[in-house]
């Protein structure tokens, strides 16, 4: 490609998911819905976990983080989606898709590796609960998220510049709601070659390492928990680590899902419809399927906002007015 041919852009056009005008209400409305869904939702969970001393344990640390990453995850993509809508404009200028570009790589990879970290902690609490407390102190389990945010921020500045280096074409309109790094790339001119030996290489880092240790850990947790005699303690064991899988599975199902639609000849908005699942109802889901099945959340959130606080202030109020 010739020099001439290419451009230094200073925007981008967002697709988004439908280009009738009658559907974007609807679309408006869903969204936003979600999204206060997943903000509010993820904060119960932060404000139980702190306000409760008995959940301050290692396994409720990391449940806390990932719900901090989930609400900075979404925030990434879908408040700029929704002022798109409203205002009826699909720009997003450069400097504000390479900035939500680094984001949205940052926490996605920070889910993946605090997902890793919970399963790792499952595993010594399952297979050496002697050990347990020694090993998961609250040293080990600070390192473990800040080797978390160190490898994230690492490797989405790593992408990012590789798509600063890039040069792009006219023709600069994006078939997602979000700046997705793969359609960005997509739309340049200049040689793209490097780029995406490091977003499969970053794949492979993000992706592939993570998995392998959640299907590790799993793996002797299974077998640890078949060697129990009693079918009541292999239940209780069990369902100590059934709401992480059960995100750990709807997380990695829908990427792939995400991944497999993205290799097929579809229609332009077929990869944005996908990936709904994991950058929207994947967070927005977590805090119900950690809260409905934990006895120790319920319980906290009872006493944050619940009759003991009312009955209390009753109480309280009484006594004064005596």
């Amino acid at each position: 490609m010739e020099p001439g041919n290419l451009t230094r852009v200073s925007e981008f056009l967002l697709l988004g998911f439908s280009e009738g005008r009658k559907l974007q209400p609807l679309i408006f409305g869903l969204f936003l819905s979600m999204y206060l869904i997943t903000v509010f939702g993820n904060l119960l969970l932060i404000l139980a976990v702190s306000s409760d001393s008995h959940l301050h344990t290692p396994m409720y640390f990391f449940l806390a983080n990932l719900s901090f990453v989930d609400i900075c995850f979404t925030s990434t993509t879908i408040p700029k989606m929704l002022m798109n809508i409203q205002t009826e404009r699909k720009v997003i200028t450069y400097v504000d898709c390479i900035t939500q570009m680094y984001f949205f790589l940052l926490f996605a990879g920070l889910d993946n590796y605090i997902l890793t970290v919970m399963a790792y902690d499952r595993f010594l609490a399952i297979c050496h609960p002697l050990h347990y407390m020694i090993i998961m102190n609250p040293r080990l389990c600070g390192l473990l998220v800040l080797m978390s945010w160190i490898m994230s921020i690492l490797h989405s500045l790593l992408q990012c510049l590789m798509v600063l280096r890039l040069s792009f074409c006219t023709v600069l309109e994006i078939p997602h709601f979000f700046c997705e790094i793969k359609q960005v790339v997509q739309l340049a001119c200049s040689d793209t070659f490097l780029n995406h030996v490091v977003m499969y290489f970053g794949a492979g880092l993000l992706g592939g390492g993570p998995l392998a240790g959640i299907l590790y850990s799993y793996s002797k947790i299974v077998s640890s928990i078949l060697r129990i005699s009693s079918a009541q303690g292999k239940y209780k064991a069990f369902s100590t680590s059934a709401s992480h899988l059960s995100v750990v599975s709807l997380f990695y199902c829908t990427s792939l899902g995400v991944y497999l639609s993205s290799a097929t000849p579809q229609s332009s908005h077929s990869g944005a419809t996908a990936s709904v699942m994991y950058t929207v109802a994947t967070p927005m889901l977590n805090p119900f399927i950690y809260s409905l099945r934990n006895k120790d959340i319920k319980r906290a959130l009872k006493r944050l906002f619940g009759k003991e606080t009312i009955k209390g202030a009753i109480v309280l109020g009484l006594k004064k007015c005596t």
